[in-house]
């Protein structure tokens, strides 16, 4: 019932925003050459689906997509866990991943196509950047809170360090941990799209930027509402598998 009536609510939220979208064009009297229609808009998606150009670029998009946010999850998470445990080793990491944190990857893209060349590398690491510091500090703020009512009982065990923080603190820690991956899914996808307009020759970004030069702006819309359909998917499913996890572990 519950996934039937957030089906409802979806389709009249997309109902809404076609309808406003067609308004804006009727009303400001646009040309639909600059701004296209919904329909047109439809039409182009459909060119895109049937002479597979979408799904190409979506399948190079997406194996880009979660090698760098799969990598940068796992590695934040084990350096998480163990700055967490270690609270003088944080205070010297801490100030300079606060002052790394806050610079765009994109910033980092002469140095990273410099580097790295063109092709898959430079989204990946684009994409590793954006995704690591969201779950990062997730991880170590979730260590930190952990109950010490576990810390003391596992001590009384004499649990060794790698099995306390498999099977205690990380169990523990995944709720608050939770929400760094929600962060990183959006932070990493919006960001790959901007690493395909700079550093490739294809994936959906590239989609964008080719039709603009071809002055396909249908396409260029088309494109961006299928990297917002991906988005939405892939947050879904980062929901799907945290709730999933918690069923597991009885959080």
């Amino acid at each position: 019932m519950k996934n039937y009536k957030n089906i409802i609510n979806a389709a009249i939220g997309f109902g809404i925003l076609i309808l406003v979208w067609q308004l804006i064009i009727f009303v400001g009297k646009y040309d639909t050459t600059l701004f296209p229609t919904p329909i047109q808009v439809w039409d182009g998606i459909l060119s895109l689906i049937n002479d597979g150009t979408l799904f190409v670029h979506f399948q190079v998009s997406i194996i880009r997509f979660f090698v760098g946010y799969l990598s940068a999850v796992v590695t934040a998470i084990v350096f998480g866990l163990i700055l967490g445990r270690i609270p003088a080793l944080w205070g010297v990491i801490d100030p300079i991943v606060q002052v790394l944190r806050p610079i765009s990857p994109i910033a980092w893209s002469p140095f990273i196509v410099l580097w790295f060349g063109i092709g898959d590398m430079p989204a990946i690491i684009i994409i590793f950047i954006a995704a690591f510091f969201p779950v990062l500090l997730s991880t170590v703020s979730a260590v930190r809170k952990v109950d010490k009512t576990y810390l003391k009982v596992a001590q009384n065990f004499e649990i060794k360090r790698f099995e306390l923080l498999q099977k205690i603190i990380f169990p523990a820690a995944f709720p608050y941990i939770a929400n760094g991956l929600h962060i990183a899914v959006g932070t990493a996808w919006i960001f790959l799209v901007a690493g395909e307009m700079i550093g490739t020759q294809s994936g959906l970004g590239y989609l964008i930027v080719d039709s603009r030069n071809s002055m396909r702006l249908d396409l260029v819309m088309a494109g961006i509402l299928s990297i917002g359909i991906i988005g939405l998917l892939l947050d879904k499913t980062v929901g799907l598998f945290e709730t999933w996890i918690n069923q597991i572990w009885g959080n």
